[in-house]
């Protein structure tokens, strides 16, 4: 974080601070919630869990070198109190975000978040140092920590924000106010929480509205192959700006096709040049999530051949999320199991049949999350796909939503010789242990309170026969 006393600090949050016998002293390093995290100068943020209380560890963050800690009780160490301890982190964010002057990018969607966000820090950090999301903490509180930890060095802060309601993204906007504001597209993850497509779309939207008018430097960048994110355009001041495959988009991609290992080519048109890229990614999903990357980095003064370099050698830093693995044996592993939706589900499928050309493919499937009255039909539709697909054999892991999977293969024509019903994870990793040779691709993936990484992990596992870790 960007030096800032004490004084200040408490000033900033509305906190009356505590034991404190130097107030200009400074908070010179990282402002973080673990106590595994602290160094010299930091500020430890206490916050009280369901089973941990951050303000234990008051005294012990303190002797690692801590300068204080934000809490909201006297700590009998150094401390900011106040009475709310995630309003006064998100008002800590503001501050430095208005001090910074770096240019902040937000982007939001129903699937390819975490990806995106990952692509466009590497295309942006070509240009300017830049500061982002580590994985999805792109909540209430991942969020600000991320902005907080940026530097009088940053010249871009690229954040992701996540929304499991209406007004989620409106108060995240409000926490480090976007010039660039991108929106991926609208599909059906949460959707049980949500109510609808259309709520989901209202939600996201409110990205957009945040965004300064075009004559004070907003750019909304939309996808214009989803026509729920194209029609957002109507909800800004600021500049639109279209993504996508569609012959009307800024920026473009054209002869877009895969590798045969299953990474996309295309070529990248955008309205000062154009430049062929081939991705290290794997799947054609990454083609829009490339895009909306290039539209960005056009935006910010970028070339497309700079672009395109940058797209091409581009790499996944997010883990669990289509992370391909071949093991000594031959036999390939693509642990997608961060998470699930029937969009990313599908996308996965098609990587995994393009990636299995030549050889057999196993798609180790469980349940997709938060899907309410939609749950039967999306995981009927997922096992439909992967017969469609031609995928070689489904391993459906779990309960009730497993057994839809399931029944889709089934009545798609699998006939019980393309699909499985397993109890759980272990049982899983025992049938593949059994069944796998040389040339198999075999995919992992559900929602992340299934757990599946473990089946990815386990049969990477070298050596060794150890079962799946319970959860």
């Amino acid at each position: 974080m960007i030096a800032l006393s004490l004084a200040e600090i408490a000033a900033v949050v509305g906190g009356q601070t505590y034991d404190i016998p130097d107030p200009s002293a400074e908070v010179t390093g990282p402002v973080v919630r673990d106590s595994r995290e602290v160094v010299p100068g930091s500020l430890f943020v206490a916050f009280v869990g369901e089973r941990v209380d951050g303000h234990d560890y008051a005294a012990a963050v303190v002797e690692a070198g801590a300068a204080a800690v934000l809490a909201s009780r006297p700590v009998g160490v150094p401390a900011i109190v106040v009475d709310d301890v995630q309003a006064a982190l998100g008002a800590l964010a503001r501050h430095v975000v208005q001090k910074l002057g770096a240019t902040l990018v937000a982007l939001t969607g129903s699937a390819g978040k975490t990806s995106t966000k990952d692509l466009i820090a590497q295309v942006l950090r070509r240009k300017a140092p830049t500061v982002f999301t580590p994985g999805s903490l792109n909540n209430e509180i991942g969020l600000p920590l991320t902005a907080l930890s940026a530097t009088e060095e940053t010249k871009f802060l690229v954040l992701e924000m996540g929304a499991r309601g209406i007004g989620h993204i409106r108060y995240l906007a409000g926490l480090t106010p976007p010039k660039i504001g991108l929106v991926l597209n609208v599909g059906t993850a949460h959707i049980g929480e949500f109510g609808g497509r259309e709520q989901i779309a209202q939600a996201k939207g409110e990205l957009v509205e945040s965004l300064p008018p075009a004559s004070a430097g907003g750019v909304a960048i939309l996808n214009a192959d989803d026509p729920l994110v194209r029609a957002m355009a109507s909800r800004t001041k600021a500049k639109a700006v279209f993504f996508g495959e569609s012959g009307e988009a800024d920026v473009r991609a054209e002869n877009v096709r895969l590798t045969d290992s299953g990474q996309p080519a295309f070529s990248l048109h955008t309205p000062s040049g154009c430049s062929d890229v081939t991705m290290r990614l794997y799947g054609e999903h990454h083609v829009s999530n490339a895009l909306a990357a290039a539209a960005v980095a056009h935006e910010l003064g970028m070339s497309a051949e700079e672009i395109a370099t940058a797209l091409s050698e581009a790499g996944s830093l997010s883990r669990w999320r289509m992370e391909v693995t071949e093991r000594p044996d031959g036999v390939t592993i693509v642990n997608d199991a961060y998470n699930a939706n029937p969009e990313s589900m599908r996308a996965a499928l098609r990587a995994l049949a393009a990636m299995g050309r030549g050889g057999r493919t196993w798609a180790v499937l469980g349940k997709m999350a938060e899907l309410g009255d939609e749950a039967l039909a999306e995981h009927d539709a997922v096992g439909r796909l992967a017969v469609r697909l031609n995928v070689g054999k489904l391993v459906a892991v779990g309960g009730r939503e497993a057994a839809w999977l399931q029944l889709g293969a089934y009545n798609e024509g699998s006939w019980g010789e393309e699909s499985v019903h397993v109890s759980d994870a272990q049982a899983a990793v025992d049938l593949l242990r059994s069944e796998l040779r040389p040339g198999d691709v075999v995919l992992v993936k559900a929602s992340r309170s299934v757990g599946l990484e473990s089946v990815a992990q386990a049969l990477l596992a070298t050596g060794t026969e150890g079962e799946v870790a319970a959860r």
